[in-house]
């Protein structure tokens, strides 16, 4: 049963949940000591995800980050430690020593490929392949921080197992950027292969760092990262000499004003103030010599939307526009959508009740901005959060000293965090597990 459902207004909801959730909370910090084992963690977390981060691996292909996962599960005593799961996933299994429900806990592996450039004494030099090409690989998105910080809650729950009252199921997912097309993988794949059916969550909880003020937690109820569709579009027209285009059907000129063309479907054809809609063309292949007008050209890009309504209008007037644009130079252009990703839904009643667990993880009230801004970049634990009620954060990491407008950000080659922000994220996994787990078989 989703939370909207209960029919529990949100400051209720709320309410609720402070007479709740403060039991174990409570008693481990003075029975087990929560706040001295999440400081103890925090130098193992920083050096877990420097680790990480010297060696990136791509979707698919986390071989060496999945072990590093298994083996600190098993040597922590799990119940359950899964691998294997959407190629190199991992689910660790802690059954506490009291009966309760399930909470399941999400953190993704994967790097992405981008050649370094921060100048870190850790930085990558890995080279890999991707879609058959040579590439640098590099954790531009932060993956290795997700990875340390649910190491590091998987830790210090571990550590007070016997006064758990229930079951977390930690998550540690491959591919959330993305698989490659012929191998499918991430979220998606974890769900068909029933990573999550036994136990069953009764809610989950996942982040993602972001330049944002470092320390600080931002999120919002209902819609809060973009639903996202790749765009692949092939133009075919006919191979002629670079000095006489007349001869042939320049597909290197239909590319531009094909560009040009989704860039005026944005920002004139849509009401962005109701749905913001963004298009981007981020490559172009097609040709292989200066005086040659190729055959055919391939641009690839992402679709982003909020409404599912304004999805299905853009993918079709995309489509509408560029294959009567390719005709009318006598060419031909294929559409194609590709690796959708849905909106990522913060369960509403779930969103109001996790804010106490949210404001102590991350030092006050006005830590915690429960209004933030839509995210135009998408995450695939949408498709958790379609299956399970869920509550999805950024956690700010944004460096020291770091300009706000000019601080590199996610998938840039200078991306970086603070490592000073990571404790709040273990806090943040610790803090909502708990808490969820403390209310038991409480009426609802």
């Amino acid at each position: 049963m989703r939370y909207r459902t209960l029919g529990l207004a949100a400051g209720a909801a709320a309410a609720l949940f402070a007479l709740a959730c403060g039991t174990i909370v409570a008693r481990a910090k003075t029975v087990a000591g929560l706040d001295a084992r999440i400081e103890a963690v925090e130098p193992k977390v920083i050096a877990w995800r420097r680790d990480i981060h010297a060696h990136p691996e791509l979707g698919n292909r986390e071989t060496r980050t999945s072990k590093m996962v298994a083996d600190h599960l098993k040597k922590l005593g799990f119940d359950e430690v899964r691998t294997g799961i959407a190629y190199t996933g991992v689910v660790g299994i802690l059954r506490g020593g009291k009966p309760g429900p399930v909470v399941a806990l999400r953190a993704d592996m994967d790097a992405l490929p981008v050649e370094e450039k921060t100048g870190l004494p850790f930085a990558s030099t890995v080279k890999s392949t991707y879609e058959g090409k040579p590439v640098s690989v590099m954790h531009a998105c932060g993956h290795d921080t997700h990875t340390a910080m649910l190491m590091g809650a998987a830790e210090v729950l571990a550590g007070m197992k016997a006064d758990i009252p229930g079951t977390i199921v930690f998550v540690f997912q491959p591919a959330e950027e993305g698989a490659p097309l012929a191998e499918g993988g991430g979220a998606k794949l974890m769900l068909e292969q029933k990573a999550l059916s036994n136990p069953r969550p009764a809610a989950m909880f996942g982040l993602h760092v972001f330049p944002n003020e470092s320390g600080k937690i931002f999120y919002r109820a209902e819609g809060f990262f973009a639903a996202s569709d790749r765009i692949r579009i092939t133009l075919t027209g006919r191979q002629t000499h670079g000095a006489r285009p007349w001869s042939g059907v320049d597909v290197s000129s239909l590319a531009a004003e094909s560009i040009l063309a989704m860039n005026q479907i944005a920002a004139r054809q849509v009401n962005v103030a109701k749905s913001p809609t963004i298009i981007t063309i981020a490559s172009v292949h097609g040709g292989v010599r200066h005086n040659i007008i190729p055959e055919e050209m391939v641009l690839t890009g992402t679709l982003r939307t909020f409404d599912p309504a304004a999805r299905t209008d853009v993918m079709a007037r995309i489509t509408h526009t560029l294959e009567n644009l390719a005709d009318s130079y006598g060419a031909k252009a294929k559409i194609e959508f590709q690796e959708p990703n849905p909106v990522t839904w913060n369960d509403k009643a779930l969103a109001a009740w996790a804010l106490p667990s949210l404001q102590r993880a991350a030092g006050g009230a006005d830590r915690v901005d429960v209004n933030a801004e839509l995210v135009t970049g998408s995450e695939d634990f949408s498709y958790f959060a379609k299956e399970i009620p869920s509550v999805y954060v950024q956690l700010g990491s944004r460096p020291k000293g770091a300009d706000p407008i000019t601080v590199a950000v996610n998938h840039s080659p200078f991306y970086d965090v603070d490592e000073d922000a990571l404790i709040v994220g273990v806090r943040t996994h610790v803090f909502l597990a708990l808490d969820f787990l403390a209310r038991g078989n409480s009426p609802q």
